[in-house]
């Protein structure tokens, strides 16, 4: 021992160019032992190419007379299947079995968490290769925790940042109903909504995607993100080639981790052939953590990535990579232990300065377990993965490589550094194909203007019917004192004109568009139009029911007065009792109504078909204003207005035509009679002259007076008939053409 010290202390240049293993035992080196959990076999068996990888790293690091020259690692592993009830047990050897642990490297995620969470309360560093889950990341919970697999949000910056570069800013979301997946979905909404990007649609399945699918078709989505394991990839684009929710205007991005023949691969579970599961997922992009230096660099372990390759493909003695569990991580397990062995001999010397060294650790001393946490914290060196970095939260930063598939095979895109935020695209392509879709069905607004033929022609009309209202209305104020006239209301008839003109004018400014004004105007012509409409309508249509109403009021007043002269009280008592038999036969027949009851009938609508306004001597007056009233069946042009209102110029056609049609039937049915029997019988003079016989004639006798008077009488009761009878031809064939409308 005495040799040994001397030559440890006065000699230590030349030993340093002792062998390795003569310079550890000379130099008395002590184990230090980690506990490790491989997953040989379950749901993820990443042991069969990270534990190789692993004890390569070791092998390394143990010869190496710079790193850790006092020390020798010692790897003690069990086989944790990827089930978190086997990793409970085997924590529980590993923790109370002989020797003490200084460090844990658990493996897939399920286990990580265990491990993590309980290692706290033995002041344990946790290093995880192999775990990509979200939810370890929370410090809190998991204090010492470290992983070289970078979690697996890495992906959504790397999305984020292209949605933004493609100027997506809607998008839509499927997942499948594991922890894993949901908190990368929580994640990559707090990163879209901070980037204003909006997640319009969110599905979620647990095994069947059929109905989660078909909701992104019924929504209209177009750039989607797939969150879920293969074996659910598969039965999720089965169901997108039977919703045909692929192709040109659609992007899926996808994990980049499945197998590059995941898509062809037989699957019992899904009824689609290799052929159409092929055309489904062609173009998807996916976004896949770079687990392999794709630069040559020598890194810490003077290895370049080609090399660790080969030397890990000589360990496993030839076999498929495709059938080795973990090949594809086997660089961060291999990076793992480097960073451990790194950290490790970056707290000899603070652990020397305050007196105590990596051996005396036990799980009561928080001071090792600190400096190891603070080296492990600061770690920054090349690896065979990329560069080795933790985040804040103990999560590995790395590149994130972009893909698409294209033909059947992945075509690079570019890749993503989370470290520094920068995308670099592979060579000159930056979208395989004819370029990146819309995120939505793309709304061109444009302005479509009406006809001006079609304007002008309609306007000309409309023109017309204010000069024919000009003409009825100068006609009606210059007869107003002719009896005829004063028989028909002429107020009422005069307004109904100046309604018909204001109906009229509303033609003109139901035409204006772009053409004539400014969007800016458009407002004001608005209200200006719905004025002259609705006061037009009013006034017209108004008065016409006011007639009516007062043609109707006077007779049955007058009829009134003649039944309580004629009706004594036994009459009255009959009546009643005639009244009570009429109710019940109405009731039975509905025709025998009118002539039962004593009372016209309250309806307007029937009013001028009532037997006494029939036979009274101003019934053409009140059939030409029932007449006009039929145009109001033109107001079925508001709803098929609203039908038509996509094509403004049936719209228009379709409003305005109704508008004149209604107006020139109204003014032609109310005015064209008087001014015809006026002027063709001259009914303005007899009345003159009648006036004029009877101021000169009042001393002669009254018998002959009497006998002019019932023969004028009867000659007009004569002409009102004929009338009348003209009359209810016309109203016959216009509420035909209505009716057929």
């Amino acid at each position: 021992q005495r040799f040994l010290v001397a030559i440890h202390t006065e000699r230590a240049s030349s030993i340093k160019r002792l062998p390795t293993c003569m310079y550890r035992y000379l130099t008395l080196s002590k184990k230090l032992y980690i506990g490790a959990l491989f997953p040989m076999s379950g749901g993820w068996p990443g042991g069969q190419a990270c534990l190789p990888s692993a004890q390569m790293a070791l092998d390394l690091v143990n010869k190496r007379t710079d790193i850790l020259p006092e020390y020798e690692l010692e790897l003690i592993h069990y086989d944790s299947m990827c089930d978190p009830g086997e990793a409970t047990k085997l924590l529980y050897d590993l923790l109370y079995t002989e020797p003490i642990k200084i460090v844990l490297m658990p493996g897939c995620s399920s286990v990580s968490t265990l491990v993590a969470e309980a290692a706290r309360m033995w002041n344990l560093i946790v290093l995880s290769y192999g775990s990509s889950s979200p939810a370890l990341s929370n410090r809190q919970r998991f204090p010492t925790f470290f992983r070289t697999h970078p979690s697996a949000t890495l992906h959504n910056p790397t999305r984020v940042q292209l949605f933004q570069k493609w100027k997506w800013t809607k998008i839509a979301t499927i997942q499948q109903t594991t922890e894993v997946f949901t908190s990368t979905l929580d994640d990559l909404e707090a990163r879209t909504k901070e980037a204003e990007i909006e997640i319009s649609v969110r599905q979620s399945f647990l095994t069947d995607p059929a109905p989660a699918v078909k909701n992104l078709k019924r929504q209209d989505a177009r750039i989607i993100v797939g969150l879920f394991y293969e074996t659910e990839a598969r039965k999720v684009f089965c169901e997108v080639y039977k919703e045909k929710l692929y192709g040109k205007k659609y992007v899926w991005f996808l994990i980049g981790w499945y197998a590059d023949n995941w898509f062809k691969i037989k699957d019992p579970s899904i009824n689609c052939t290799v052929e159409q599961m092929t055309e489904a997922v062609e173009g998807h992009v996916t976004t896949e953590i770079v687990m392999l230096n794709p630069e040559t660099v020598r890194g810490a372990s003077n290895l370049t990535s080609q090399e660790f390759l080969n030397q890990l493909m000589s360990k496993l003695g030839g076999k498929n990579p495709e059938e080795t569990g973990g090949f594809q991580e086997a660089p961060l397990a291999y990076d793992a232990v480097w960073a451990l062995a790194l950290a490790l001999n970056k707290t000899v010397g603070p652990l020397k300065a305050k007196g105590r060294r990596l051996e005396d650790f036990n799980y009561n001393n928080r001071d090792i377990t600190a400096e190891i946490y603070r080296a492990l914290n600061t770690s920054s060196f090349e690896g065979v993965s990329g560069h080795v970095v933790f985040d804040a939260q103990g999560s590995r930063m790395a590149w994130t490589l972009i893909e698409q598939l294209q033909g059947g095979s992945y075509k690079k895109i570019g890749y993503f550094d989370s470290t520094k935020g920068n995308l670099s695209w592979y060579g000159n392509d930056r979208w395989i194909g004819p370029g990146p879709p819309a995120d939505q069905t793309v709304v061109i607004e444009e302005f479509r203007f009406l006809s001006q033929k079609l304007f002008v022609s309609v306007s000309v009309f409309a023109g017309l019917g204010i000069l024919l209202g000009i003409v009825c209305l100068t006609f009606n104020i210059y007869n107003s004192n002719v009896r005829y006239i004063q028989n028909s209301q002429p107020y009422l008839n005069n307004m109904t004109a100046v309604g018909c003109m204001m109906a009229l004018a509303a033609v003109f400014p139901l035409g204006l568009d772009g053409h004539h004004v400014h969007r800016k105007q458009f407002p004001v012509v608005c209200q200006f139009r719905l004025w002259l409409l609705g006061l037009g309508f009013s006034l017209a249509y108004g008065s016409m029911f006011t007639k009516i109403w007062w043609v109707h009021t006077v007779f049955t007043k007058k009829d009134d007065k003649k039944e309580k002269r004629k009706v004594n009280k036994k009459e009255n008592d009959w009546l009643k009792k005639n009244i009570k038999k009429g109710k019940e036969v109405w009731k039975m027949n509905e025709k025998e109504k009118q002539e039962y009851l004593p009372t016209p009938c309250r309806s307007f609508g029937i009013c001028q078909r009532t037997p006494r306004l029939a036979n009274s001597p101003l019934a053409p007056y009140v059939t030409e204003s029932g007449d006009a009233v039929e145009n109001v069946l033109c107001m079925i042009t508001a709803p098929v207005t609203m039908i038509l209102s996509s094509q403004q110029d049936a719209s228009f056609a379709f409003a305005s035509l109704a508008i004149v049609f209604s107006v020139y039937i109204t003014l032609v049915v109310l005015f064209v009679p008087k001014m015809r029997r006026l002027i063709t019988r001259g009914e303005w003079q007899s009345d003159t002259q009648e006036t004029v016989k009877t101021q000169g004639s009042s001393t002669n006798n009254n018998d002959e007076e009497k006998s002019r008077q019932l023969e004028r009488e009867n000659q007009e009761l004569q002409k009102i008939i004929q009338e009348v009878q003209d009359q209810y031809r016309i109203s016959y064939v216009i509420q035909q053409v209505f009716s057929r409308c």
